[in-house]
């Protein structure tokens, strides 16, 4: 975020008059655009920018033009009144796109999960399927751009768009083939690529590709750059990302065809548990195991050494579930 002469936030306070009444409507639609969230009734905030600076300042100039008064001005929220400081109003932001993100899924995800088999008797036509994907990635777009701090909730989008992008490569395979089991060996020796602020499923994601493709894998937290090469993980259109309902670690896990191996078994769930369904957890162990990654970030912004050190955290957990579950899963068999 950038901050220029010190000032984090850009605030936008006006007084729009009850006429003309479509006055009132534009300078919503237009905050709203601008990806802006109220602090108090007609206090709206951004962080600072110069694209939320130019919108804003156009936007005040035409709520004056109209009659009315406004006023854009930097701010910092350093000093705690009244509740708000920065983390508060962060939040604010947050929140405000993942209600975006679920409305989003909530609409697109039940056309998702009517897809079925890409070459059944009932498989809709791909063009049908295409039509929705392009309004969701369009949609799933525009909120991404006021996305300023990276709300988990896109995940759910971003997954859904994954998985109805796979469904409709393998509609185009006349023979309809299921997953191919990928090859280790192909994946070592690259760099592996994903959004800055890493949380549970990256850290798992890094860890699996560590602990089982490649131990001596190199990982960039820049989503923007990309060299010949790089492998992208858990952002969009990226090689492993979200599927459907399954987090990104559950698909690496999935296609390098580890599925069988009892102890990743157990780990895929109370990964996929943290990071989609941590309101109701399948595993005992999920919430323990959220408290421990989430100390580990709180406790610092480097995304390597979140990488580094929850890799460790999850080398204990899969030597515990590998010694529980499966040595119990070996010996039943």
């Amino acid at each position: 975020m950038a901050s220029g002469n010190d000032v984090n936030w850009l605030l936008c306070i006006h007084n729009i008059p009850p006429k003309p009444a479509y006055l009132r409507a534009k300078a919503a639609r237009r905050l709203a655009a601008l990806g802006a969230v109220a602090v108090k009734n007609a206090v709206y905030v951004l962080p600072h920018g110069e694209r939320q600076r130019d919108g804003l300042v156009w936007l005040a100039k035409e709520i004056e033009e109209g009659g009315g008064r406004a006023y854009v001005c930097g701010a910092r929220f350093d000093v705690s009144g009244g509740g708000i400081d920065d983390t508060h109003i962060r939040s604010l932001f947050v929140d405000a796109r993942d209600a975006d993100y679920r409305s989003l899924g909530a609409e697109f995800q039940p056309l998702f999960e009517a897809l079925g088999d890409p070459h059944g008797e009932n498989a809709p036509d791909a063009a049908e399927v295409q039509g929705w994907v392009g309004q969701l990635r369009a949609r799933y777009d525009a909120v991404l751009a006021i996305d300023y701090f990276g709300a988990p909730g896109r995940e759910v989008v971003e997954g859904i768009l994954a998985g109805a992008g796979r469904w409709l490569r393998m509609k185009a395979l006349a023979g309809g083939p299921g997953d191919e089991v990928l090859d280790p060996a192909l994946y070592r020796g690259r760099t592996w690529v994903t959004r800055p602020s890493v949380h549970v499923d990256r850290i798992a994601s890094a860890w699996f590709v560590r602990r089982f493709i490649d131990p001596q894998a190199a990982f960039r937290f820049d989503a923007r750059a990309l060299g010949p090469g790089d492998i992208r993980f858990d952002m969009t259109e990226a090689e492993f990302t979200h599927e459907g309902s399954q987090c990104t670690f559950e698909v690496m896990v999935r296609r390098f065809g580890f599925e069988s191996d009892p102890a990743l078994t157990v780990l895929s769930q109370v990964i996929h548990d943290i990071d989609l369904d941590e309101s109701a957890p399948s595993r005992p162990e999920s919430a323990g195991v959220a408290a421990l990654l989430n100390g580990i970030c709180l406790c610092t912004d480097s995304d390597l050494e979140r990488v580094e050190r929850g890799g460790n955290l999850l080398d204990g957990l899969f030597e515990h579930f590998d010694r529980t579950c499966g040595r119990a899963g070996r010996e039943g068999a």
